[in-house]
């Protein structure tokens, strides 16, 4: 049975990947990827303080005094930026932490746990059992904290630059270079990079920039932005995802902005080159994204925003293709929005990343990123609502000498998105979205058929989230799988079969998908291949009726060739009292279920099984 695993992983993931792969825990477990990366280095002068605030590579501001955002004394950032100085940090943009003042940046506020520092990244492991999730030693590692102190010294007119500084390199002095788990990631790596530069330059003029102060910063990037370089190939060919993107992108802007660096030239061709074809690879015709996330796809937008900004004021050019795919994207994303709150479907892989916070609006708006995109490529505001993070990018798009797009419209009734397989009923009031794709890359959640319903504003059938990359097992099954997602189940079994970490076998695939309107419904039928670690010929074709200006829907499951003796589970999940279901198909089950909206954060909902021995099920939801 492994051996047929292992055949399988190869097909799915092809030989580059498989060899990659292979080769590289070799090496690495036989310490010879070790001697790639130094764990100590000598203070170089690529180039003095002075010399650096005349360098001609332009940032999104010249420094603080360049930023024209309308300043409000919001009382919410007033009591994060008070709880930072006091050690207590918010992680994944929800639950706070007491990491305490003088923290030492790889002890696990959750469990305690620490790492020992003294270990090279290639023998630091990233998933282990018992000593919790390794996501959170690198939240505050990012660095995107910064932001807020940033925020808090603008609105309030204050200064606390000495802080910074001393944070940042208080994090190089407790971090050797190459030691630890703060470099087990090249993206962690690139995103502390990115967030160190923007405040270098709010701080440009501040007394405590010194010239120590800056060397010591200007070394800590130089060798880490090596580490990247070294390990590009890794996230380019074994992870390909938007780890790649962030690295292949730091490396650009890191050539562009430090060309004094010796490597600066070359890192800055490669780059740029390397990310035009990761946007290429990750972001289909239509806009979807290849790891079906939500909030992986807002990643990649805050990128593209970063990456189009800078080349643009720097009188630089991405291919067209970049451009288009951006545009594209943020149609995808707009459309998918709930237009009264900002917020998506909590759909796909959600980690809680969010890179660069230059707002107080929630973790789950998508507003602010999605505003600042759309202005730098067509000229205009996407929403009534004032948002403040464009105003700290600030890149007029008269002046760039690339492709402008005509402003998005919201649109109405059916919408397709085929390549990756989402599909849209959307009405004044309700959103209903459903997602019915095939994979060429790795699927996260096992969640094809899955359907999310909206109704002003209120996600009343909802998508259980992710909760933890690293949890128990029955957690993480739960949260990954098929259970926390509205689609069906066969007995307690996955649509694919689960492997190790990330990894999924016997991938479901679309094989068809309609829509159809008349005069009183919008109609969607769609089918996959499914279960076929079970039985190959398994299908399931679901079909959904909404009926025009009502919250109604009727869904009707079939499992085509269900194996006989296993029970048809239809599945829901809901957090409001408002909606009703109605079968006389099977025998109704209601239980406590899971939510996570947040990274790391578990709530209750309700979760409604209709359960039958036939292959049919038939259910009418309604809003009362």
């Amino acid at each position: 049975m492994k051996l047929l695993r292992i055949k399988e992983l190869y097909q799915n993931m092809g030989p580059k990947y498989f060899i990659f792969r292979l080769t590289y825990e070799i090496k690495r477990k036989a310490g010879l990827l070790k001697c790639n990366y130094p764990v100590s280095y000598t203070l170089n002068t690529f180039i003095t303080l002075s010399e650096w605030k005349k360098n001609k590579s332009l940032f999104f501001f010249e420094s603080k005094d360049d930023i024209k955002v309308t300043k409000i004394k919001d009382e919410s950032l007033r009591l994060d930026f008070k709880n930072i100085l006091k050690g207590k940090y918010r992680f994944f943009s929800s639950k706070i932490y007491n990491v305490e003042k003088d923290y030492d940046w790889v002890t696990n506020p959750e469990t305690r746990y620490k790492y020992d520092i003294t270990k090279h990244w290639t023998e630091v492991e990233d998933i282990v059992k018992n000593i919790g999730d390794i996501k959170y030693i690198w939240e505050l590692s990012r660095f995107s904290f910064l932001y807020t102190i940033i925020r808090y010294d603008f609105h309030f007119e204050e200064n606390h630059s000495s802080y910074v500084f001393q944070q940042i390199t208080n994090w190089i002095d407790k971090n050797p270079l190459n030691c630890g788990p703060n470099y087990k990631c090249s993206q962690e790596i690139s995103l502390r990079i990115l967030n160190w530069i923007f405040a270098l330059y709010y701080y440009k003029n501040s007394s405590a920039l010194t010239e120590d102060v800056f060397q010591k910063i200007l070394n800590s990037i130089y060798w880490q932005i090596c580490h990247v370089y070294s390990n590009i190939n890794f996230s380019r060919i074994a992870v390909r995802n938007n780890h790649a993107i962030t690295e292949t992108l730091s490396l650009y802007i890191i050539g562009l902005l430090f060309p004094f660096f010796p490597e600066s030239k070359i890192w800055k061709r490669k780059g740029k080159k390397w990310f035009e074809e990761e946007i290429k690879y990750q972001i289909a015709e239509d806009g979807t994204y290849l790891q079906f996330s939500m909030n992986y796809h807002r990643v990649v937008v805050q990128l593209l925003t970063w990456a189009i900004i800078l080349s643009d004021i720097n009188n630089e050019k991405f291919d067209e293709l970049v451009y288009d795919r951006a545009y594209q994207s943020l149609n995808f994303l707009f459309q998918c929005q709930e237009n009264t709150n900002g917020y998506l479907p909590n759909y796909g892989a959600n980690d809680g990343a969010l890179f660069f916070k230059l707002n107080n609006n929630d973790y789950r708006d998508y507003r602010p990123q999605l505003d600042v995109l759309h202005y730098i490529l067509t000229g205009s505001t996407l929403y009534k609502k004032h948002l403040e993070d464009k105003y700290w990018y600030a890149s007029p798009p008269t002046q760039v000498k690339r492709s402008i797009f005509p402003p998005l419209k919201e649109q109405y009734g059916l919408i397709s998105f085929i390549k990756g397989g989402y599909y849209l009923i959307k009405e004044q009031d309700t959103l209903t979205f459903i997602r019915c794709g095939k994979y060429k890359d790795r699927p996260s959640h096992a969640d094809n058929l899955h359907v999310d319903i909206w109704y002003r504003g209120e996600n009343v059938l909802l998508d259980g989230g992710s909760y933890k990359y690293n949890a128990e097992y029955n957690l993480i099954k739960y949260f990954s799988g098929t259970e926390s997602h509205n689609t069906i189940m066969l007995d307690d079994m996955d649509q694919m079969l689960k492997g190790p970490r990330f990894i999924w076998y016997s991938w479901s695939q679309a094989i068809e998908n309609y829509l159809l309107e008349d005069e009183k419904a919008y109609k969607y039928t769609g089918v996959i291949e499914c279960y076929k670690y079970i039985d190959k010929n398994v299908k399931h074709n679901r079909s959904l009726i909404k009926i025009k200006g009502r919250p109604e829907w009727i869904i009707k499951d079939v499992i085509i060739n269900k194996p006989k003796g296993m029970k048809m589970r239809q599945l829901w999940h809901t957090r409001s009292s408002n909606l009703t279901f109605k079968s006389d198909q099977g025998i109704f089950k209601k239980s406590i279920g899971m939510y996570s909206s947040y990274y790391g954060e578990i709530e209750e909902s309700n979760q409604i099984e209709i359960v039958s021995d036939t292959n049919t099920i038939e259910t009418h939801l309604q809003i009362v």
